[in-house]
């Protein structure tokens, strides 16, 4: 009797998965700057500015934390196992956050919070690009990468509905729900085919393959292609390929953009709704100009990846910098409604747009033997902007250097990415 053959599944399946993960990750991200307003009032703290924008910055250096563990991890473990260790990991930290009890406590659950969800990227980025068509990869990768805005969008609505009654704790503990994919990941979610046949499990391999679609020979000769002309540094993997002579000098200056990139998304996601209350707007206005810039990075990220695909991501990382600057520089002046809300839009397009970009330009040129390490070790450096975005966030509030200031701090990262994109040499 001949065994029964599997049901042929559908790559976009893996990548729904992966888009639901990210979606758990933007709304947790996200959360945050919808609360400040909230925690610099909440009795008993006794929070300042500064001290909320340290609270930021402690999130994302546990994201950091994750990001530079979890980029070997997905290339040595795998990328399954991982995201499901991130995602439970993550559901957990957001109950601690809803019972803080003060800026300290919050700080730190937040921290730890983080570096589950450092944990999930790599792995999702790389996973998505591994199951896409190759003339496809950018266009996957952001449908990915549009569940961490379509979080942010989820955490403004539910803030704009939940906040001002039931009050910051409950938009934490709604967290908790993330945990409710654990067990759809756990039957359903596939390994890399990449992954498994670096480990030389070709037979489990050829399965997967067959199962979604995928070219496994096409897979297996790409490999052989990767290896040929880098025999010496082949038998690397992880970080040290990534910072072998072939590799090192773009992974650098990858690392550098995501770095003014980073610091551009999380000063924004952390202050915006602050920021645009000290332009005189009140709190739910404030809310509706972060929901229209989660919207401006959702259409960036699928628009940038159809351009991508077509015209290579480096020709379309420039003009979406451009735009993310000019809209920021935008925001410092005082405009009719329709154009502060076009000016909130093109800063979403060109900062978390442009991030997508990166990702899946590093996910591409860089081989399955070091492509998570790649990943996570740039975003991991990358982080430090994330880090010094809401602490220059909270300082330039703090300060008083006035309105135009808030907005050029951000809008000085974007031009300097966009001087760094023509020494990006092209994929491979």
């Amino acid at each position: 009797m001949s065994q029964a053959t599997p049901p042929v599944r559908s790559s976009l399946f893996v990548i729904l998965l992966c888009f639901l993960t990210l979606v758990a990750d933007g709304y947790d991200l996200i959360v945050y700057g919808t609360t400040v307003p909230h925690l610099l009032n909440e009795p008993g703290w006794h929070l300042s500015p500064a001290g909320a924008g340290m609270i930021g910055s402690w999130t994302l250096v546990g994201l950091m934390v994750g990001l530079a563990a979890a980029g070997p991890l997905t290339d040595s473990i795998g990328r399954r196992r991982l995201l499901m260790a991130g995602v439970l990991w993550f559901s957990v930290g957001s109950i601690v956050c809803a019972l803080a009890t003060s800026p300290t406590f919050l700080g730190a659950a937040r921290f730890v919070t983080g570096i589950g969800m450092g944990g999930v990227v790599p792995s999702a980025v790389a996973l998505s690009v591994e199951y896409a068509p190759k003339s496809r990869r950018q266009l996957y990768n952001a449908l990915t990468l549009t569940g961490y805005s379509v979080g942010g969008i989820v955490s403004a609505l539910l803030a704009i509905a939940l906040l001002h009654e039931h009050g910051w704790r409950t938009l934490y503990a709604l967290g908790a729900f993330y945990a409710l994919i654990l067990p759809v990941m756990y039957f359903f979610l596939p390994e890399s085919v990449d992954f498994l046949v670096d480990r030389g499990r070709l037979d489990e391999a050829r399965k997967l393959a067959t199962r979604y679609s995928l070219d496994f020979d096409q897979i297996l000769r790409d490999k052989h292609a990767q290896r040929a002309p880098l025999d010496g540094v082949r038998a690397k993997s992880g970080y040290q390929l990534v910072l072998s002579r072939e590799f090192r000098a773009t992974a650098l200056l990858l690392a550098f953009m995501t770095f003014c990139v980073q610091l551009i998304i999380y000063g924004l996601n952390a202050w915006l709704p602050q920021l645009m209350r000290s332009a005189g707007y009140p709190l739910g206005s404030s809310l509706q100009f972060l929901l229209v810039m989660q919207l401006g990075a959702v259409v960036g990220m699928l628009g940038g990846a159809w351009l991508a695909d077509r015209l290579g991501s480096r020709h379309v990382m420039l003009p979406f910098l451009v735009i993310g600057g000019l809209s920021l520089i935008a925001l410092s002046q005082k405009l009719d409604f329709a154009w502060l809300m076009l000016a909130v839009f093109g800063a979403g397009l060109g900062s978390i747009g442009t991030s997508s970009l990166i990702y899946g330009y590093i996910a591409a040129h860089f081989p399955a033997a070091c492509r998570g390490s790649a990943l996570g070790g740039a975003q991991a450096i990358g982080r430090f902007g994330s880090i010094l975005g809401p602490m220059i966030g909270g300082w330039i509030v703090g300060s008083n250097l006035g309105l135009h200031w808030n907005f050029y701090a951000f809008a000085i990262p974007a031009v300097i990415a966009a001087t760094i994109v023509p020494l990006i040499p092209k994929a491979q």
